[in-house]
């Protein structure tokens, strides 16, 4: 309970004050500063040491088993590590974007499959806590305090990932009602989630535009019509509970939309820059894991009676992720810098996620090759962190889309500043 206790302190109005990130002068100096508070601190240390003691230990069983880890997400909701970036007007700690980044890193660190599903919920909640009407958010945000339950993000379908706008689930008005039809796919949480945040097309006029064509919704997991489907086998982060959802003329009332009606394709992207730094965060740790590890190994691995650290061409390795995966990070605080300034940080989500995706791939691989045939087997973790990181460059948005926006966030800029 020291964790919750502290957690509900960071969201008081004296502890907002003092990581006010608007004014610099408020958190006792002119500038930059890369200090974390002592609140941030504690909470740093105290989710480091639920991660490291609880979720990393049982971490090799549930990516062999691909049982969902039921018992440690009940703690990490007793604690008040789940949805931590809820306001405390619905309940939750109201976290800053920063205070997440450095939970998320430290919880990704012991296991990338469990801690999706504790963070996951922060996906679906994105959306409806900057678009949704006071009395969704009082239900359904409120819900996940009240309860240690889980929900889901349920925007990709079977022939749709990052092309939002070929999203073919339907949903038509019926009087006060919408009926819904369509399949979503690769839902974290799907399975577990007992509600969903959905988005649908709701003009069926193949020429209205992107922007008046769909409606996003929140509907509750035993609604009548809804199915989820099985578990999928994934190559990674197999803790996760991944499945598809079906909705087969699946009625919700009107309040049930979340933003306007025909603005669901802004609702979902808007949601994204503030979703985004918290994947580079996790990418962050599991990169960071990779680093230990190796280092450890290679400490304690001889050849020809020297340890292999002691070879240029080892330690050059080791060199170039800490290199990678402190440049991660710091765009990653930056990302979340800008949100909490309330300043547009599409630009800089979008980097974060990018690197730190790439980053975590290729120290995943170096780390598997500085443990050479023992990195192949699973009776060692690296080879777990290979298969976990490279849903990093697929997820929220694939690596390549990310470049595609940054490029276009990055001409933007230049229009606005006067040049051609």
């Amino acid at each position: 309970m020291i964790c919750l206790q502290m957690l509900r302190r960071l969201s008081t109005p004296a502890s907002r004050a003092r990581r006010n990130y608007t004014d610099p002068a408020a958190n006792g100096h002119d500038g930059l500063s890369f200090q974390f508070t002592e609140d941030q601190i504690q909470m740093r240390n105290l989710t480091r040491k639920f991660a490291r003691e609880r979720i990393l230990p049982a971490a090799a069983h549930h990516d062999r088993t691909g049982e969902f880890a039921h018992d440690i997400v009940r703690e990490a909701w007793d604690l008040g590590l789940m949805n931590t970036s809820i306001p405390p007007e619905y309940g939750g700690p109201g976290l800053s974007h920063m205070d997440h980044v450095i939970a998320a890193e430290e919880l990704n660190y012991a296991c990338c499959g469990i801690s999706l599903s504790l963070l996951a919920n922060g996906l679906a909640t994105a959306p409806v806590q900057k678009y949704g009407s006071e009395a969704i958010k009082q239900k359904y945000l409120g819900w996940l305090t009240r309860e240690p339950i889980l929900a889901a993000y349920g925007v990709t379908e079977p022939g749709t990932g990052s092309d939002v706008a070929g999203v073919k689930t339907r949903a038509e008005r019926k009087g006060d009602d919408w009926i819904v039809n369509g399949n979503k796919m690769w839902i974290s949480n799907g399975g577990v989630a007992s509600w969903y945040f959905i988005l649908a097309r709701s003009d069926p006029d193949p020429k209205t535009p992107t922007s008046r064509a769909f409606t996003a919704f929140v509907i509750e997991a035993d609604a009548p019509g809804v199915t989820k489907g099985r578990k999928e086998w994934n190559m990674g982060q197999r803790a996760s509970s991944t499945t598809g959802i079906t909705f087969e003329d699946v009625r919700i009332p009107h309040e049930n939309v979340v933003g306007e009606v025909g603005g669901g394709f802004y609702t979902v992207m808007g949601a994204f820059d503030a979703t985004r730094p918290a994947v580079a965060a996790a990418a962050v740790g599991l990169a960071q894991r990779c680093i230990d590890e190796s280092i450890k190994y290679a400490v304690e691995r001889k050849t020809f009676g020297e340890p292999i650290i002691a070879y240029q061409s080892v330690s050059n390795m080791i060199a170039d992720m800490l290199i990678g995966t402190e440049s991660s990070r710091l765009a990653t605080y930056k990302s979340a810098w800008l949100g909490d300034r309330g300043e547009k940080n599409t630009y800089m989500a979008s980097i974060a996620k990018c690197m730190a995706a790439d980053n975590a791939n290729r120290c995943a691989s170096d780390a598997v090759q500085i443990f050479g045939g023992n990195g192949y087997n699973s009776e060692y973790p690296v080879e777990k962190l290979m298969r976990d990181a490279k849903i990093f460059q697929i997820y929220e948005g694939t690596n390549q889309i990310q470049r595609l926006i940054i490029t276009r966030e990055k001409l933007e800029q230049l229009k606005t500043d006067g040049m051609d």
